[in-house]
């Protein structure tokens, strides 16, 4: 049988429906692939290896993805039955188990997805390295001694080793981004509402938060946005259905579009390392050989001070709601122990903020949005190049070292996180490595609802520089 460690979801998909591969041989390649390099990442916490091989006997529904396997983030989502501990000391401690399936989870299942795994992620997401104290750190397939990335670490080491072709994942400030960066994957943020947050959610972080996947193909992450995106019972917002599928989107002619391009970080607040410019430079020659118009240009909103001011009131304001959560979860309060030391100091800092505070930031956050959003609308461009990140994947217990604090943690989020405040689909594309032979990801954002021409640009850039042949040193 082909190596199915080097084969796309699709391809998987396609093996099953010609019947030159089982189900069951699928799941048991990718359940042997996690045995055979797992000990070496520590990407998969929570083997769901019997609940796989059941789903298979019971029989799978038929679906454009029936019988490929997948792994699923412990955040982002619950699975009933399953464990959920979001990386969360307290979580872990209760042996807590979620009782409710979320509707993500359903979706995927329901397109033939067989879950073999739940996958490692920071403290409720709050880091852009997958370091949790909880369950320890996963390694950068490319160098184990390197970060890769979070909060959807775990999948994107998961997929990139070959254990899977495609993991779940959660964006609230960049997490689908930077790992599909620091891990040399293609990784597409959606646009808000796109993608059901329900039953349990309605909106994360105030609508921050936006959750997907990420793939070693363009192809894949299209087909499963096919699945994934649409209304759900109940939710409060969606985004307008594509006009058509969004796998016809891959391979079809973008036309002659005008991009913006900037390399430098907003408000200032980083340095951006050569090499993550010298990729996007190297990404606007490309751009330009393709037929398209590239100029220094991005919107003047990145550069005021709300952007940084709503964003952190949001997340800590989130965050004391989300372990208001957890203490019911664990039938008592939460307190200093129940959690990492800067999780505890984030969620004191949230005490600041009162109820009138909270919806006054937001406010201000949905005003900031419009001023950044107009650049797409009335300046009249399709699309903004930036560097995924500020540096190169930084090595582990760098960005967890108590005595740099949260310093270290903008120049990884920080050309991310803008646009989980405006909600515009956003993705990050493997096209440069650094001289330390690390992934670099390059960032394209959209208009908002614009995921179709992203795909569009995606696979054009994917055929005129492919990189699903790329393989770290740790593969299985």
């Amino acid at each position: 049988m082909t190596d199915l460690s080097v084969l796309d979801a699709t391809a998987q998909a396609e093996l099953v429906r010609t019947g030159d591969a089982s189900a069951a041989e699928l799941v048991d390649g990718a359940i042997e692939r996690i045995e055979k390099v797992n000990g070496e990442l520590n990407a998969v916490i929570h083997p769901l290896y019997e609940r796989a091989r059941s789903a298979v006997h019971s029989g799978l529904p038929s679906g454009p993805f029936t019988g490929v396997p997948i792994v699923v983030k412990d955040l982002d989502g619950t699975l009933a039955g399953a464990p959920y501990h979001a990386g969360n000391k307290g979580l872990k401690a209760a042996n807590y188990v979620a009782t409710v399936t979320s509707y993500i989870f359903e979706r995927l299942e329901r397109a033939g997805f067989v879950i073999v795994g739940k996958t490692n992620t920071p403290e409720f997401g709050l880091m852009p390295t997958t370091e949790p104290q909880a369950y320890g750190p996963t390694h950068n397939p490319w160098n184990t001694a390197h970060s890769p990335g979070g909060s959807s670490g775990g999948s994107a080491a998961a997929v990139a080793s070959g254990m899977v072709p495609v993991g779940h994942a959660g964006d609230g400030g960049g997490s689908i981004r930077i790992p599909a960066s620091m891990c040399g994957l293609f990784g597409l943020k959606p646009t808000r509402g796109r993608v059901s947050l329900g039953p349990a959610e309605h909106e994360a972080w105030a609508g921050l938060v936006m959750r997907h996947v990420v793939t070693r193909s363009v192809r894949d992450s299209a087909a499963v946005l096919d699945v994934l995106q649409g209304y759900a019972t109940g939710d409060w917002y969606t985004a307008p259905p594509p006009e058509r599928s969004y796998v016809d989107e891959v391979g079809a002619q973008p036309g002659k579009l005008k991009i913006g391009v900037r390399t430098g970080a907003p408000l200032g607040l980083a340095p951006v390392d050569p090499e993550c410019i010298a990729a996007v430079d190297a990404t606007v020659t490309l751009l330009e050989s393709l037929g398209h118009t590239v100029v220094e240009a991005a919107p003047a909103a990145l550069d005021d001070g709300a952007l940084l001011e709503t964003f952190t009131t949001v997340m800590l304001c989130s965050l004391r709601a989300d372990l208001a959560e957890v203490a019911a979860r664990i039938g008592r309060p939460v307190t200093a122990d129940d959690m990492e030391p800067s999780t505890w100091a984030s969620y004191e800092a949230g005490a600041a903020f009162d109820a009138g505070g909270y919806v006054q930031a937001l406010t201000k956050m949905q005003a900031w949005s419009r001023r950044a959003i107009a650049w797409w609308v009335d300046d009249g461009f399709d699309l903004l190049l930036t560097p995924t990140m500020a540096e190169p994947p930084p090595l582990l217990g760098d960005l967890t070292d108590p005595a740099t604090g949260g310093s270290r943690l903008l120049p990884f989020a920080i050309f991310a996180a803008p646009f989980n405040v405006t909600g515009q689909p956003a993705m990050s594309l493997p096209l440069a490595m650094s001289a330390g032979d690390l992934p670099v990801g390059v960032q394209l954002v959209g208009a908002p609802y614009r995921e179709d021409l992203l795909f569009r640009v995606a696979a054009q850039i994917e055929q005129a520089q492919p990189w699903v042949d790329s393989r770290p040193p740790v593969h299985a």
